[in-house]
């Protein structure tokens, strides 16, 4: 047993092409077998079929120059691609949350995309859609769920993977008030109030009794499905001031309505302010609106956040007490799979005080790094308490794009929004030639499927290799911090500037920015991050002569209320400044790569970042920024 676990043991450096295409050889002869492999199934089926494009043919002179203008067309994109593309593979770049992809995933990708399935539908994937299923299941397991009642699959991002989760809320919400319609009985003597505040796990039961009196599909006609969203009906979905975009789409486009999403307060640290949660949701309960949803993020998009997921699913159980009840969704398409560094080899939830132990032996963890703290630990493990969960393969799976996914904590649920029968279930696992009539997407890659499922396969979901993999980027942030909050005063054509985070990382996301000692105006500061930024990315040209590469980001008081005040007061900026200006430009570096400490060391790497700055300062202020 302990030899089958070290044969498990993942070497990092042999899972990515290199910053330098060191695993070259290996990609490339790979590639050529997949490819090979391939060609040799085309030839074989019926080999005795006569050959459809003669030798004839391919010495016709239209059919050269066909292949010539092929040939042109790729060079020419070659040409493009090397020139202007952004280099995720390079510890240099360290914007937005992308990095080098697994080589695994990209060869599967690139063989599975020569069949070209399409998962809508299994007479077209009779493969790949069984690997999206199982896909699926890896990522409930991951997750903390029972795979036999979950279910999960792949989507094109966590976009249309949040839309998913809103739809199953929206559609779950309506079905008590449907079945006091169809079959009054089962509801008798609860008022609507009542009925709109029942438990998740309650309306599946439920639906039990519905599906074995036959009265799905009048339920189902009953139900926000059949009848439309009556205006505000169903109550109000609550997400916090750290959303993602999508999220106001989606109460759009699933007819919600913009007016029935509610944000919630951020704290300093841009986790969900549970208080003014609380009061959110007392003050909707007073007035007899129901709440349709609470989302929690995991690994905001814009500071790396990770929400206490464990004290909203307390808030959860204390108001199902009370007679409240509702739908609980983690948003946590960039940080769901750092719940791998979590997990110990028999993928069983490491308790805290082994966990940075284990930290140091499988990451290399040195014990001055003081992650992950208390209320990270305790939101992770509580993820598994959600009603669903997004999560994108495509961030930190380290697979190409588009893969992202949503998870169900019970499957059930899927007879809310199905154009099949409700027995679809029955008899066990489910049935993949329906895969197409439970989700928002019709045709599908089934090439991104089989990306998923290989890296699952060659890099198990835990602490001995994705939470190795991904614990190297922490690791790498929390360096990254450490050194921009010890960075003293530095002097730049005789101009004194400082800089400085925005906040320790729950997670990979570093955000700070610059300002020169002694500015107290605010748009003046913004004004140097934005030309730092343009310093530093595409906007200056090809990137290929770029030291360091990054993202930015703006923090207004619009989307943050006065979250950000405690750092532009660090910067020296007036809280007057603030109330004036409402809003704060900073840097944005999402730190993905495992191979920031093997650009020659840490500390050089620390010291060509400071270096790359002063020397795109000198650039602004040669330019006459005053």
């Amino acid at each position: 047993m302990e030899g089958e676990k070290l044969m498990k043991k993942v070497d990092i450096e042999a899972l990515f092409i290199g910053p330098k295409s060191e695993n070259q050889k290996f990609f490339k002869e790979t590639l050529n077998f997949m490819i090979d492999e391939h060609t040799h199934w085309r030839r074989d089926f019926h080999p005795d079929d006569k050959a459809a494009i003669s030798l004839h043919d391919q010495y016709r002179k239209d059919f050269v120059e066909t292949l010539q203008r092929t040939q042109e067309v790729l060079l020419e994109l070659s040409s493009k691609l090397r020139t202007s593309s952004i280099p995720w593979f390079s510890p240099r770049y360290l914007g937005h949350m992308n990095s080098d992809t697994l080589m695994v995933s990209n060869l599967a990708y690139m063989a599975t995309l020569l069949y070209n399935p399409n998962n809508c539908a299994y007479e077209a994937s009779p493969v790949t859609t069984a690997l999206e299923i199982e896909a699926g299941r890896d990522l409930a397991q991951m997750l903390g769920y029972d795979p036999e009642k979950a279910w999960g699959h792949i989507t094109s991002g966590g976009t249309v993977a949040n839309y998913e989760a809103v739809w199953v809320a929206r559609n779950l919400k309506s079905i008590p008030l449907a079945i006091k319609e169809v079959k009054p009985k089962l509801v008798a003597g609860l008022s609507d109030w009542q009925l709109l505040n029942m438990p998740v796990k309650k309306i599946l039961d439920l639906l039990d009794h519905i599906k074995a009196a036959g009265l799905m599909d009048q339920v189902r006609d009953h139900s926000v499905k059949g009848m439309g969203v009556n205006d505000g009906q169903l109550g109000k979905l609550l997400v916090p001031q750290s959303k993602h975009l999508c999220w106001i789409k989606a109460a759009d486009i699933l007819g919600i309505g913009k007016n029935n999403l509610v944000s919630v307060q951020v704290d300093d640290n841009f986790r969900t302010d549970l208080k003014h949660l609380k009061d959110t949701i007392d003050r909707l309960v007073k007035k007899k609106v129901p709440i349709l949803g609470v989302m929690s993020v995991v690994g905001s998009t814009e500071e790396g956040a990770v929400d206490k997921v464990h004290e909203v699913v307390k808030l959860r159980d204390k108001y199902e007490k009370e007679g409240i009840s509702f739908y609980l969704h983690v948003d946590a398409a960039y940080g769901g799979y750092s719940r791998t560094a979590f997990l110990d080899e028999d993928n069983k939830f490491i308790p805290y005080h082994r966990l940075k132990t284990k930290l140091t032996k499988e990451c290399g963890f040195e014990r001055k790094i003081d992650w992950p703290p208390r209320e990270v630990y305790n939101a992770f493990k509580a993820m598994s308490h959600a009603d669903s969960i997004t999560i994108d393969p495509h961030k930190m799976g380290y697979v190409p794009y588009a893969a992202g996914a949503v998870v169900m904590k019970d499957r059930r649920i899927l007879d809310l929004i199905t154009y099949f029968a409700a027995y679809i279930f029955e008899g066990g696992d489910n049935n993949p030639m329906l895969l197409g009539a439970y989700i928002l997407e019709g045709s599908k890659a089934g090439a991104t499927a089989a990306s998923v499922w290989a890296a699952h396969r060659v890099v198990p979901l835990n602490i001995t290799g994705y939470g190795k993999l991904i614990a190297k980027g922490i690791k790498g942030a929390i360096s990254f911090h450490r050194s921009l909050g010890a960075q003293k005063p530095f002097a730049v054509d005789g101009r004194r500037f400082i800089v400085m985070p925005l906040t320790k990382p729950d997670f990979n996301i570093v955000d700070f920015a610059f300002n020169e000692v002694g500015n107290t105006s605010l748009s003046k500061m913004n004004d140097l991050n934005q030309k730092l930024y343009e310093q530093c990315s595409y906007s200056s040209g090809p990137v290929y002569k770029d030291d360091f590469i990054t993202s930015k980001t703006s923090l207004d008081t619009d989307s943050y209320g006065n979250a950000p005040l405690k750092f532009v007061e660090k910067l020296g900026i007036t809280k007057y400044e603030w109330e004036k200006t409402k809003s704060v430009y900073v840097l944005r570096s999402c730190v993905l790569t495992p191979f920031l400490d093997r650009h020659s060391t840490y500390d050089e790497y620390w010291a060509n970042f400071m270096n790359t700055m002063k020397s795109k300062l000198d650039v602004i202020i040669k330019n006459g920024w005053k």
